[in-house]
Parts: C-alpha cells; sequence; structure tokens
C-alpha cells in the first residue's frame, strides 16, 4: 500500500490541486481563467495544430514501424536484430536532438545549402509541419517498432501453420498474422499520438506552434498557473480519452510483455527480393537515423565546441546522470512493489493503480510540472521545492509506469506457484518477496533501472519547470542556450547528451554479458 500512497501523492494530488487552483480566483470560486483561455480562439487554433501534428507523426510512425516490425520478427531479414537496434536509438534522447541535426543538413548554413542553393527552402521545410512529423515520427517510430516485435513473438505459432495449409504468406499475414496483433498496434498508435500531443522540445526548437509550448509559456513566462491550467485542460481529456481507448484495447488487463529466447514462428523468406529490401531498410535508417546524428556530429565534433560544451554545461551534465541515477533506482523500487500489486491483484481497485501510472506516463510533462509547481510552491515546503528532489518526484510521476510494466513483465515469466510454495511452507511476507521473487526478477529490475534512467536523463519539459536555479540538467541547459548560443555549442551539447546515454548503457550492456556468459 506504501507504493500506491507514494504515486498518488507524487501523481494524483499535484494535478487535483493543479485543478482546484484555477478554479479559486481573488479567494472565490471563479471560472475566469478558462473563460479566458477556453474562449480565445487562439487556444484552439494551438490545440488544432497539436492535434494535426499528432495525427500525422502517428500515421507516419504507425506505417514505418509496423512494417519494419513484421519485417524484423517475421522475414528472415540479414542483420534483424541490428537493424531494430539502429532505429530505436532515438529513444534514447531527446527529439530534438533530431531537430538539430536536421538542422545542421537542412538549415540556411547547412551542409546541404553548401552544395546547392536551396536553403532557403529547405530551411522552411524544417521549420514547418513537414519537419515537425519527420522528426517526431523518428523519435516515436521506435514505439510501434518495439511493440509490433513483441506482439508478433508472443504469438501461437500454430494459428499461422494451420492456415498456411491453403494460403501463402500474403494472406496469412493479412488474415491471420496481422488481426491477431492488432491489440499491439493499436496499443503504440495510441501512445504515439499522446506522446506527440505532450511532446515540448522538438516543436520549441523548430518554432511550431502547439499546445505544450503554450502551456509552458504560460507558466514559466507569465507565472499565471490558473491560465496554464486551463490551457492544459483540452490535453489533460485528450490523455484520458486515449487512456481508456488504451484499456478498452486491453480489455481492463495490465499490460505486459515477455522477452528472452528466440521465437519459435516460421521465417518468411524473402527470396530474390531480399537484398532490395534489405537496401531499402538501410537507406530508410541512414534516412531517419543516420543523417541527423550525422549532422550533429559533423558540426558539433571539433575540439573547440566540445570543449565549449563541458565548459558551459559539464556541471549540468554531471547533475544530469546523478539525478537520473537516483531517480531511476527508485522508479525501480517503486516499480516492483507496483507490479507486484497488480501481478497480485493485492488490493481492489488494483487496475485503478496501473491506469494512474499510465495516466501520468502519458500526461504531457508541461501539465504534470505545473500541478508539482502548485503543490509544492509554498514557503512551508520550500524545504522540498527548492532543491533537487523536486525534479526527481516529478520523475517518478511521469516514468513509474514504465518501471512497474518492465518489472511485471518479469513477474509474467514466473509461476505463482514459486511463492504460494515458500508461503505454505510458513516463509513471511518479507522473506518471500527479499528472498525469493526479488533474485528471480534482477533482470526485469536491472532493465527497469536501465529504461527509466534513459527516460529521465532525456526528459525536457519537468526540469525546465521544476530544476531550481543553478542546478538545471544538460537537456534545460541546452534548451536555454539555444536562444543565443552557436550552432557549433548546440551540436557539441547534442552530441553530449547523446554520449551521456550511450556510454552507461553500453557499461550494462558488457556487464550484463560478461556476467551471464559461464566462466
Amino acid at each position: 500500500m506504501a507504493a500506491v500512497v507514494v504515486l498518488a501523492i507524487v501523481g494524483l494530488l499535484p494535478l487535483c490541486l493543479m485543478v482546484g487552483s484555477s478554479l479559486w480566483v481573488d479567494g472565490s470560486l471563479s471560472s475566469r481563467n478558462y473563460v479566458e483561455v477556453l474562449g480565445n480562439a487562439r487556444t484552439w487554433i494551438l490545440f488544432r495544430n497539436s492535434l494535426v501534428l499528432a495525427t500525422l507523426t502517428t500515421a507516419v510512425a504507425g506505417l514505418a514501424g509496423v512494417s519494419l516490425g513484421i519485417l524484423v520478427a517475421r522475414t528472415d531479414l540479414p542483420f534483424s536484430s541490428s537493424i531494430a537496434v539502429v532505429f530505436s536509438l532515438p529513444l534514447l534522447f531527446p527529439p530534438y536532438i533530431l531537430a538539430v541535426g536536421w538542422f545542421e543538413i537542412l538549415g540556411r548554413g547547412g551542409i546541404l545549402a553548401r552544395w546547392i542553393p536551396i536553403g532557403e527552402t529547405t530551411s522552411r521545410w524544417l521549420f514547418g509541419l513537414p519537419g515537425a512529423v519527420l522528426v517526431l515520427g523518428s523519435a516515436f517510430l521506435p514505439i510501434v517498432l518495439l511493440l509490433t516485435i513483441t506482439y508478433l513473438r508472443g504469438m501461437n505459432p500454430s494459428l499461422e501453420q494451420a492456415a498456411r495449409l491453403s494460403a501463402g504468406w500474403p494472406a496469412v499475414l493479412r488474415r491471420i498474422t496481422i488481426p491477431l496483433i492488432t491489440p499491439g498496434i493499436l496499443l503504440s498508435l495510441v501512445l504515439v499520438f499522446l506522446l506527440s500531443m505532450g511532446e515540448f522540445g522538438a516543436p520549441a526548437f523548430l518554432r511550431i506552434d502547439v499546445f505544450p509550448v503554450a502551456s509552458f509559456t504560460q507558466s514559466s513566462a507569465f507565472y499565471n498557473f490558473g491560465a496554464a491550467t486551463a490551457a492544459a485542460m483540452p490535453l489533460i481529456a485528450v490523455v484520458l480519452a486515449g487512456l481508456l481507448m488504451i484499456q478498452r484495447i486491453l480489455h481492463g488487463r495490465a499490460y505486459s510483455f515477455r522477452w528472452g529466447g528466440q521465437s519459435t514462428l516460421e521465417r518468411i523468406p524473402l527470396g530474390r527480393k531480399k537484398p532490395i529490401v534489405l537496401l531499402a531498410v538501410v537507406v530508410l535508417a541512414a534516412i531517419l537515423v543516420g543523417v541527423p546524428l550525422a549532422g550533429v556530429l559533423w558540426r558539433g565534433s571539433s575540439v573547440a565546441a566540445l570543449s565549449d560544451a563541458l565548459q558551459r554545461a559539464g556541471e549540468s551534465a554531471i547533475r544530469s546522470f546523478v539525478y537520473a541515477g537516483l531517480s531511476a533506482t527508485f522508479l525501480s523500487v517503486l516499480g516492483f512493489f507496483v507490479a507486484y500489486l497488480v501481478y497480485r491483484r493485492s488490493v481492489a481497485g488494483w487496475w485503478s493503480v496501473d491506469a494512474l501510472a499510465l495516466f501520468l506516463f502519458t500526461l504531457p510533462g508541461t501539465v504534470l510540472g505545473i500541478g508539482l509547481i502548485a503543490l509544492w510552491n509554498h514557503p512551508s515546503t520550500n524545504w522540498i521545492y527548492a532543491t533537487p528532489a523536486m525534479l526527481m518526484i516529478g520523475f517518478v510521476a511521469q516514468y513509474a509506469a514504465l518501471s512497474s510494466r518492465i518489472v511485471l513483465a518479469g513477474f509474467s515469466q514466473m509461476s505463482p506457484s514459486l511463492e504460494e510454495a515458500a508461503e505454505v511452507a510458513g516463509a513471511g511476507w518479507f522473506r518471500r518477496v527479499f528472498g525469493i521473487l526479488t533474485p528471480l526478477v534482477r533482470p526485469a529490475l536491472l532493465a527497469s533501472w536501465a529504461v527509466t534512467f534513459v527516460f529521465c536523463l532525456r526528459d525536457v519539459a519537468l526540469p525546465l519547470l521544476l530544476a531550481s536555479p543553478g542546478r538545471d540538467t544538460l537537456t534545460a541547459r541546452t534548451m536555454t542556450l539555444m536562444a543565443n548560443g552557436s550552432s557549433e555549442l548546440i551540436a557539441a551539447l547534442c552530441l553530449l547528451a547523446v554520449l551521456l546515454a550511450l556510454l552507461p548503457l553500453g557499461a550494462i550492456g558488457i556487464a550484463w554479458r560478461l556476467w551471464r556468459t559461464p566462466a
């Protein structure tokens, strides 16, 4: 129950207080904030912009992600695992890094403009809806890709085998495989849509007028939290609608996935088309991932740029690493107990705890940050608000769903009889949990730590709103310097952010392989 209380305090209570504060104006109940904000035509223009951007991003990420997922998980495409890793790289860093990379390619002073005099045209294209769709589609494509692969590998192979007796692979994919993984595809599309609606960093860099940017401006520039809350209400309504859709897709169950082992599904032979398909996939990976990262590397890899970046943001990078590490550690512990509660159905209404965690994950960081400020920005709680603990509370609220889902995957691969047998033998709860369950889900806990570490490290909105003065993170410092920093400095900061995510994950991967390798 302690895990439920923690989740309610860090996530639900701030939102309730935020809504209550927005309705309390000048000592009385009033809807003035809502009338002023929601009655403004510009509010609905921004909302329309966000809807259009999220819809197009979802379409692009969905089409590419599902196609790539089927190719990687179901065909004999060479280097399929490496291809999945390359397309998943954008999950490791903020989407604005892709935007910066494309700016170095397509901007007025970019690489392309040096060869062909079309910098004005390509820059206009990038700093518009097409450029934003390209950036966010590339950033969120891994979600669709990974969920498609997960659902494909969880299929019953006998269904396809039976269909193969009377039909070819195209018909089997169309009539059997794709309908069976439709819940996973729909789940990924809803998540991409909600995350696109709440994305702040990339649209801010590309100067796209969307809802999260407006909410951030209201709260940080004008300190009008009532107006910011009113402006956030349409976003909250969209997230609630998306959450209801997810619950309908999952039929009220908690979503979990399975990992490990090789798929028993028969691989679809590509035949003579294999080289062509492989070339097309490699070209797509180069365009969506390789080109923008190459742009960042080209502009920001000079000794002078990296030295300037370390001088201006080296301490921020260290703080990012520490904050993310501490938050990921707490999230892994919290995720373990939330997952245990969901797995064992330990309390009535367990599904509401699971739904709350998912709601907080899909809620835009700008909205959650405003709620946390409303709750903690008081003289009596300044001992928390003015410290890095404030930011880590935000991370815990935002990413508890990730840790609980990953640990739940570990529980789902265990037999409940293990704990039941220990209970019959007289082992107490503490001994069962820490002596039996914890060692068995150790891989899931490690995965939980690594994933939440990356997401805390790459977060933009929460550090901008919650980091105390002089204690900002690398992402917040980068967004601040974008206003007047040189292109070389910004690219070097982006390169530093990529390395900050890759190096520890690489070390964890090597250590894990060495630990798993028998002596």
